[in-house]
This record gives structure tokens, sequence and C-alpha cells, in this order.
């Protein structure tokens, strides 16, 4: 994540809910047969704007999750969510993958394909218009996804940094 803006979050302090984006089976070849393995990756979030992503690898589905879950948990950020959607729109690339989002009213629901969809929603955003352009390898769309939400920025902040004083009262 290039973006130094970024609020790191303790996983001790929350309660997270985990969700499963993919998990695939790894074949190694030797000369004594195949063998196989598992990577899955993981988004943990509170879905109240913290979210944090882990990959897990390990010769069982279930070690490969709970390895995945553990280093989501360690990869926790803060992410500003106004009135349940995102603050401004954003666009992200990671590799080849590149995620378009944009603020929708509420009502409209999380408009977003599979890996984008279980970030989305892990963070808490309830309404979101969303497009994922290139590659669709659930990986490089869950950091494409991340480095979106990492770059976002509330008008709170912005005036803070600007040293001025919002005449409203925050509640995000």
């Amino acid at each position: 994540m290039a973006n130094t803006n970024v609020k790191r979050v303790k996983s001790s302090e929350i309660e997270l809910k985990d969700r499963l984006v993919s998990v695939q089976r790894v074949t190694k070849v030797t000369k004594g047969g195949r063998h196989f393995s598992f990577s899955a990756i993981v988004v943990v979030g509170n879905e109240n704007g913290v979210v944090g992503y882990g990959l897990g690898k390990a010769n069982e589905v279930t070690d490969a999750i709970s390895k995945g879950i553990d280093d989501a948990k360690k990869n926790l950020i803060k992410v500003p969510i106004i009135n349940g959607t995102i603050p401004h729109q954003q666009v992200a690339k990671y590799s080849s993958s590149m995620v378009f989002m944009k603020p929708a009213a509420h009502g409209t629901g999380v408009i977003a394909g599979g890996a984008m969809r279980a970030v989305l929603e892990s963070v808490g955003v309830k309404d979101v218009l969303c497009k994922s352009k290139g590659s669709s390898n659930p990986h490089n769309v869950v950091k494409a996804t991340f480095e979106a939400l990492s770059q976002l920025r509330d008008a709170y902040s912005i005036a803070k940094e600007r040293g001025l004083k919002l005449d409203k009262v925050y509640n995000g």
C-alpha cells in the first residue's frame, strides 16, 4: 500500500467477520507424482469501516483459510464511510487488474462483482457502484480494491490537513 495516510488498526480492539474470497488448488509435479496444496485469500472486516485481507497456503483447505484469517488480521486499515457509501469516486490499479468505485444513492446496494463485493461488504459499504477491468484474478482484484479504499479521504480529514475547521458535526 503506497498511501502513507492509511490508518492502521489493531485486530485485538474489534470483533471481525471473515469472508472467503477464493480457494485454489495448487499442483506441484515431482518425480514421485503430483503433490496438491491449497491457497486461500480471505477478507476480514467489522462492517463499520475496518477491513483487511490475507493469503494462506497449506496442505489442507481449512489450514489455508485459518492462515489467511491470521494474515488478514495483521493488515487492517480504516476506511471512511459516509452515509453508507464512499466519500468520492476512486480508480486504482494493481498489476493488470483495475477497479473503479463510485458513490451511490441510498438504496442502490453494492453493485460489484465477486472479489470486490466481498471486500466492500466486509468494510461496511451499503451503496456503491463498481467496475473491475482487466484481469479478473481474485488476488489482484482484492489488492486493487484495497489500494482504492486506502486512497479514500473524507472532508473532515482533508480539512484537518489544511488546518481548517468544519462547521457541521462529523458523524463518519
